[in-house]
């Protein structure tokens, strides 16, 4: 990923999409002003941390990305496989429609200009798919449990559905999460993953001192987007680890799920 610096905000960014046509980003923990285990850019409203920083560090991303903060779209994720368009219909709700509309979600699609739709994540993977023929934007958030539900693939039928998007032409990005080393697994996780199709061999390794099972989640995710027709060549998956790097992200697994949450997002252009 390369890194877009400014005044205040350093978003990271996936060379590979079109930036004449759309404009994607990830947030680190820098530029924002909450404290604590939140510190600083923390983006979630339902991570724990004081409402009016959380509303204060939105306010500086919609900034820094020429949004109004109500045009940014963040549903709130329950590690399912449920997916919402952001439409024209949607934009004319009232905000308690928007936000029952926006519950229990953990992937948005929109082909609206001028709004961001983005997932928070703290070790989860975030994914964006950009389809540069019918300019629609997928935001996508995968833990394991979504990772098993197949929400990227799913994601990218509802797009083929209500958009006519084809796969060999997507764009897709894999956001910075916990990497293999760091995501050591239980039986019950292994066998999710081999109950849903996935080979189990390709995607984990046993640590052999402690006996426990390592999954690649950005690869995993990688394989659905390749299975769902993506061309491997226009995946992009950026090689940081949030758990190795507490100065750049926040990091579930390390803190606690008391923590901060950057955000993946994009706004269409």
């Amino acid at each position: 990923m390369d890194t877009i610096r400014s005044n205040r905000l350093n978003l990271l960014t996936f060379p590979s999409f079109p930036t004449k046509s759309v404009s994607v980003f990830t947030t680190t923990i820098e530029g924002g002003i909450s404290t604590g285990a939140y510190a600083s850019l923390n983006l979630s409203p339902y991570s724990g941390d004081d409402a009016d920083c959380v509303s204060e560090n939105q306010e500086l991303l919609a900034d820094e990305i020429n949004v109004s903060i109500e045009n940014l779209y963040i549903p709130y994720q329950t590690h399912n496989d449920q997916i919402r368009i952001i439409d024209n219909d949607f934009l004319n709700k009232s905000d308690l429609e928007k936000a029952k509309y926006l519950n229990d979600i953990d992937a948005l699609i929109t082909n609206q200009k001028d709004i961001c739709i983005g997932v928070t994540t703290a070790d989860c993977v975030p994914i964006l798919i950009f389809d540069p023929v019918q300019h629609v934007l997928a935001a996508i958030h995968a833990g394991w449990k979504g990772t098993v539900a197949r929400i990227a693939e799913k994601t990218i039928e509802k797009m083929t559905e209500h958009f006519d998007s084809k796969p060999q032409y997507l764009v897709a990005g894999i956001g910075p999460c916990i990497s293999q080393k760091h995501f050591e697994v239980g039986g019950e996780v292994v066998d999710a993953f081999i109950q849903t199709g996935f080979t189990i061999t390709d995607i984990a390794y046993r640590n052999t001192e402690s006996g426990k099972m390592h999954i690649n989640l950005k690869l995993a995710n990688k394989l659905l987007l390749i299975e769902a027709g993506i061309d491997n060549k226009n995946i992009e998956v950026a090689n940081l680890c949030t758990y190795s790097h507490p100065e750049l992200f926040f990091s579930a697994r390390r803190q606690t799920i008391n923590s901060g949450r950057i955000l993946t997002g994009g706004v269409l252009k």
